[in-house]
């Protein structure tokens, strides 16, 4: 059965793009079957790896058709340059969805993706938009579970309580297994006492929800998404690379346990 994760914070910046896309590759080369669905309007998950929208009689193929019920899930797939690794992309005009009423709405991801959990794909990774919307509705009630990647300055201390908080609500009123299957601190610079300080804060705070790992402040990760490539092909052997390498391992693991 397809484990469904969204990687999600309301705060913008965080590495939600960059952890969906890199996460998503160490799994794939790892030998699992991974999709990303792109769910933020600003298309990044595709540019990041390189993926160009085909456009038909239809118009673009995006995650906006599944979401309309113009088209199934399979038929918005594009192949990555990685094996084992697929991605529905978005653009522009994903966020005229966010226009709409949610009533009856925010179970479209949920009603797209559910034929295809228990034989497409081991992973399903949902990276979100920053912000609660409808569109970030869809995404959490469809998943098992979710990420929550977390810049290491004390402002995302604040904003990461009251995202907890949201998916409390999210919880009770709409989807009551809705589970965090961990928090990643990214952006971490172990020589930066403020990176030592807002990691004992969340240890703290949020004890084990914490991964063990943390995703270090590397230029060659900021510079990946420019080349259309995952840190793991365009630098292997940087911190970044071993750091995803790494989170892969303790997904699988907390997977297994969750």
């Amino acid at each position: 059965m397809s484990t469904v994760i969204s990687v999600t914070n309301q705060k913008g910046g965080v590495g939600k793009t960059t952890t969906s896309v890199n996460l998503g590759a160490a799994l794939a080369k790892s030998g699992y079957k991974v999709l990303i669905i792109d769910l933020d309007p600003q298309g990044h998950s595709g540019e990041h790896l390189g993926v160009q929208v085909i456009q038909d009689q239809k118009g673009p193929k995006t995650i906006l058709d599944v979401l309309n019920h113009e088209r199934e899930l399979l038929d918005t797939t594009y192949p990555t340059y990685i094996p084992n690794l697929w991605l529905i992309p978005s653009n522009l005009k994903l966020g005229q969805f966010n226009q709409n009423s949610p009533s009856g709405r925010q179970f479209n991801l949920k009603t797209a993706i559910t034929p295809h959990v228990n034989r497409s794909f081991d992973f399903i990774f949902i990276d979100c938009q920053p912000s609660l919307s409808l569109l970030t509705l869809n995404a959490l009630t469809s998943c098992n579970q979710v990420i929550l990647p977390v810049q290491a300055e004390f402002l995302a201390l604040d904003g990461l309580t009251q995202l907890v908080m949201t998916l409390k609500e999210i919880q009770t009123k709409l989807h009551p297994k809705l589970q965090v299957l961990g928090i990643l601190l990214t952006m971490y610079d172990k020589r930066n006492r403020l990176s030592g300080e807002v990691r004992a804060e969340l240890e703290k705070n949020f004890g084990q929800d914490l991964f063990s790992v943390s995703i270090p402040r590397v230029v060659k990760i900021a510079e990946s998404p420019s080349f259309g490539q995952s840190i793991f092909d365009y630098d292997p052997k940087s911190p970044g690379a071993s750091a995803y390498q790494e989170l892969a391992k303790e997904v699988i693991s907390r997977v297994g346990t969750k």
